[in-house]
């Protein structure tokens, strides 16, 4: 009975940690391209903009380990080309960078020259997937309450509330082309692990 529990736990815990990689993305710096010294000066913020980035995704810098690097490093030396005192320093050729806070991550080429010929890239993560919505401002947060309407008068309607959306919804361009296959993984991953769940529950 308790290996029973214990396997139904092990095979709980697989799955959840297989539904958080599909909520993730993976994107590819530079896409085809990879990692590289660009053809075009903004090749890299412009493919930066294009993207929606979140806390849990991840970045893959694809180089040539013999001849780059990548380091993640502060505004200032990014905007100098300083390699003297990167946060983070990668050589392995293929990098995978995990956007673990919001707010803008730069990045550099490890070789000097390389960064001034724009290998150098900004990328900035918005906040976490679960967190989609912002709660409404309480009255007294600069909001004053209407006053009341003279006696035999009708009151006037309340002024229509605001909405508040807090990141914007993807356009096509901009979402990854992930997002079709992981939801449906998502799907497939919940069903799974329900039915496992069931199962094992009838069988204690």
């Amino acid at each position: 009975m308790a290996s029973t529990n214990q396997r139904v736990l092990s095979l709980l815990s697989v799955l959840l940690l297989i539904l958080q990689r599909c909520h993730a993305f993976e994107f590819k710096v530079g896409g085809s391209q990879g990692w590289a010294v660009p053809t075009d000066a903004a090749l890299f913020n412009h493919w930066a903009e294009k993207a929606r980035f979140q806390i849990g995704d991840s970045l893959l810098f694809v180089y040539s380990s013999d001849h780059d690097s990548v380091l993640h490093v502060s505004k200032e030396d990014y905007a100098s080309c300083s390699a003297d005192k990167p946060l983070d320093k990668f050589t392995d050729g293929h990098t995978v960078y995990k956007l673990d806070q919001s707010g803008p991550h730069y990045f550099i080429s490890g070789v000097a020259e390389n960064c001034h010929k724009n290998e150098k890239l900004i990328v900035v993560v918005m906040a976490d997937r679960s967190n989609k919505t912002a709660a409404a401002p309480s009255p007294s947060e600069g909001m004053s309450p209407p006053s009341p309407a003279p006696a035999g008068e009708e009151s006037p309607p309340p002024p229509p509330a605001e909405e508040t959306n807090p990141t914007p919804a993807p356009s096509e361009e901009s979402s990854p082309a992930k997002n079709a296959a992981s939801s449906v993984a998502s799907a497939v991953v919940g069903t799974v692990a329900v039915l496992f769940g069931s199962s094992f529950a009838l069988a204690l």
